[in-house]
């Protein structure tokens, strides 16, 4: 039997490893993936804030079944809630789905400021390119900025200690971006530069995303990760989640 177990090793590659520690150098590589370490204070109060790719089809209720939606925020929850139970944390999932940066802003009272967060985490901005491509509405970079600009200080001024999380916008040439992949990827980049730029002004926490999402082309091909060039498919929203909890890793 411990023969027959060598040899699939062997042709697995693993010839020469105890076989013991086959199921801990798979624990390394996901610690590498994915912190175990708590990265945030006891008792925080964390909100996800965004449109769809947030949303994830959330509950509008109590119902703590679907409440954090299906999405990333739901598994960085799921993860920090689990591996932390004595950290008493709170997540919150306000995103919705076909919002705008200025749609956030119109609401931010109501979903952000009235829930007093420690910790906001923002995804947008894909929506305004998206109806600048698809429904004329041109997209004006400057109001773009100073909505999201808003955003920020509202949440300092509600709470100075707030810390706060600005995630890059993404996108694959796939649905959507393929027919269009030079005008997609020249907004989207001015978009990035734009969340990037906010987030060294104010002194926030930017958590890159479309660097890992081409580094996982070389694993397969785009529509394993998103879909329709905007919206993650489940390995998508895994990537989203690990990096998040990595790049934030020791930040507060």
């Amino acid at each position: 039997m411990k023969h027959k177990r060598r040899e699939f090793f062997r042709k697995m590659g693993l010839a020469g490893i105890a076989l013991g520690t086959v199921p801990n150098i798979i624990a390394q590589e996901l610690k590498s993936e994915v912190p175990t370490t708590p990265t945030l204070d006891p008792g925080m109060k964390i909100l996800f804030q965004g449109d769809s790719i947030t949303d994830g089809n959330r509950s509008r209720n109590d119902d703590w079944n679907h409440v954090m939606g299906h999405g990333y925020a739901y598994l960085i929850a799921s993860r920090l809630w689990y591996d932390f139970p004595d950290k008493q944390y709170m997540f919150y999932n306000r995103g919705i789905s076909g919002n705008t940066v200025k749609d956030l802003n119109d609401r931010w009272q109501e979903d952000t400021l009235k829930l007093n967060p420690d910790l906001i985490s923002i995804l947008a901005g894909v929506n305004d390119i998206f109806y600048d491509i698809y429904d004329q509405k041109t997209i004006d970079y400057k109001a773009l900025m100073e909505s999201y600009s808003e955003l920020i200080e509202k949440s300092r001024e509600n709470n100075p200690n707030v810390k706060i999380v600005l995630c890059e916008p993404f996108t694959l040439r796939v649905g959507h971006v393929e027919k269009d992949p030079a005008n997609w990827e020249s907004k989207v980049g001015k978009l990035q530069e734009l969340v990037r730029e906010l987030a060294a002004t104010y002194k926030a926490h930017f958590v890159a995303l479309q660097k890992p999402f081409n580094d996982h082309l070389k694993l397969a091909p785009a529509k394993y990760w998103i879909w329709d060039g905007i919206h993650p498919m489940p390995a998508g929203h895994e990537l989203i989640a690990r990096e998040w909890l990595k790049q934030t890793q020791g930040l507060y």
